[in-house]
């Protein structure tokens, strides 16, 4: 049973860790809650669905149509209806929760509020220490590791990743530097986007998917954030893994604990808040951000 606590505990951090690192780069960047943001692991599910069940197409060109058509979703909603009020941090929070309801109630016109199944990208198991471990499972943590990965190296080692550090340190001084501002800010969201299409990509075959299948991880992923220091994506990434932990440990060590573990891991984020109100990684200082 530890063997396969650690394995769920590893799915649930690394997607939970993608939508995080996601939140918080755009937190960071744009200095905006992005309520809508795990609605997009929700679109990217769907699209898997709908690309495989309903036009019964290639598994890998289903992957590519999800991902491309919810990054595209992402970067015309920011433009339609983000950019021209990024200042407003309430009516952001406001916009972008309206935005979440209405792709909730286009998938409800389009498929029903059913439960639906997305295929398996890769069937089978194999037995690790005498426990059966599915391939699916070893796939999300293999991809999850790979993209946080190629985050990193975008963020640390590319002029891409000095300019989105920068945006993020001092937008009026990026932009003095001869940063493109805006173009920076477009690009940051449509990386979170595609952060949250991959998150729903992965799960897809590990969940149900459904219209309001993005409201429980939105509550997680605040919680996360918050715990890991706002706009911090180091914290965010090491408060996934707490929260993963948490939540897979109640599940399997509880009796009922499917039903406990979004409370417990709450409750868990409030006791460390407690004792260090700024969380993991709190930001003291702006260049602090990233």
């Amino acid at each position: 049973m530890f063997q396969a606590f650690i394995v769920q505990a590893l799915v649930t951090g690394g997607v939970y860790a993608l939508l995080a690192v996601g939140f918080s780069l755009i937190f960071g960047v744009a200095r905006m809650v992005n309520l809508a943001h795990t609605s997009f692991l929700m679109l990217a599910a769907y699209w898997m669905f709908y690309c495989t069940y309903r036009l019964g197409l290639d598994i890998f060109l289903s992957i590519a149509i999800a991902l491309v058509a919810t990054v595209l979703i992402g970067l015309l909603s920011y433009k339609l209806f983000i950019d021209r009020v990024r200042e407003h941090e309430v009516t952001v929070m406001l916009i972008t929760l309206a935005l979440a309801t209405c792709f909730q109630e286009i998938m409800i016109l389009a498929f029903g509020a059913e439960f639906r199944e997305a295929p398996t990208l890769i069937p089978g198991y194999v037995e690790i220490i005498g426990v059966k471990v599915s391939y699916q499972h070893l796939l999300t943590i293999a991809v999850v590791a790979a993209v946080l990965l190629c985050m990193w190296l975008i963020l640390a080692k590319t002029k891409l990743g000095i300019g989105i550090r920068a945006t993020a340190q001092d937008t009026e001084v990026a932009n003095l530097m001869g940063i493109n501002v805006s173009r920076i800010l477009l690009i940051t969201m449509g990386l979170g986007s595609a952060l949250a299409a991959i998150a729903g990509i992965v799960v897809a075959p590990l969940w149900v998917v459904y219209p309001y299948m993005w409201m429980s991880p939105l509550v997680m992923i605040m919680a996360i954030v918050v715990l890991g220091g706002l706009g911090s994506v180091k914290g965010s990434l090491i408060g996934a893994f707490i929260i993963g932990i948490v939540e897979a440990g109640v599940v399997f060590f509880l009796p009922g604990g499917s039903f406990l573990r979004g409370a417990i891991a709450l409750l868990v984020m409030v006791i460390i808040l407690v004792v260090r109100p700024e969380g993991l990684y709190g930001i003291v200082f702006e260049e602090e951000r990233l």
